[in-house]
């Protein structure tokens, strides 16, 4: 039995929306992120969430050729939206993600953030959280292309993704973070408060990889 041409159109628009959506769950990271702390997340928090939705949205087509792989049946998409009022709720929704979401209420929110810093700041509390978030979203278009980047394009480009994730984390991010961390324990040293445990920060930062080779060799 044939498969309604309907139903055709209707995965091919998920499929085509699968993008403008992964847009929506990476502003969603970002503010997740602020209430999460900014400088930290939760493990199984919102933000860690936001970004799994991201890459299963990402390599969405790919995970559907895998679950075909095992032999259940999935319907092909036709390649576009055949269905008039589908497709021109595709393009309106498109349309919203990137004049709306991404062009002008991701900076706006990004801005508040940076507002919330300065008034952290005033308070004596830290600012930081509320500055790691803003950066976060300003750079959310520089984010996906990296996310789409990372796409392997086979059956396990969901892993492939998450795997890429983990090495720009290790080896881009915590090397930056060590830095700071030592930046910060010197200007503690300096106002003569705690620095002890920046350092040890620092030393983990840059140990992380280390320690992961560590415990897969303990559970070996």
């Amino acid at each position: 039995m044939p498969v309604p041409q309907f139903l055709l159109d209707l995965l091919q628009l998920l499929f085509d929306l699968a993008v403008p959506a992964a847009f929506c769950t990476l502003a969603a990271a970002g503010v997740s992120l602020r209430h999460e702390g900014g400088t930290n997340f939760q493990i199984g928090g919102r933000a860690g969430k936001w970004i799994l939705w991201t890459v299963v949205l990402l390599t969405l087509p790919q995970l559907l050729a895998w679950i075909a792989a095992q032999g259940i049946t999935v319907p092909q998409a036709s390649g576009s939206v055949g269905t008039s009022w589908l497709a021109s709720m595709e393009s309106i929704f498109k349309n919203f993600v990137s004049d709306v979401i991404v062009a002008r209420l991701v900076p706006v929110v990004a801005a508040y953030f940076v507002l919330k810093a300065t008034l952290d700041g005033a308070e004596g509390q830290n600012p930081l959280g509320s500055i790691i978030a803003a950066l976060f979203l300003l750079c959310i278009s520089a984010t996906m292309q990296l996310f789409q980047g990372w796409n392997s394009g086979d059956q396990y480009a969901f892993t492939d993704m998450l795997s890429s994730l983990w090495n720009y984390i290790a080896g881009r991010v915590l090397p930056a973070a060590a830095g700071l961390a030592c930046v910060g324990a010197v200007i503690n040293h300096v106002r003569h408060r705690p620095w002890g445990r920046m350092i040890f920060s620092a030393i983990a930062f840059l140990s992380v990889s280390g320690l992961l080779k560590l415990v897969q060799a303990m559970a070996a």
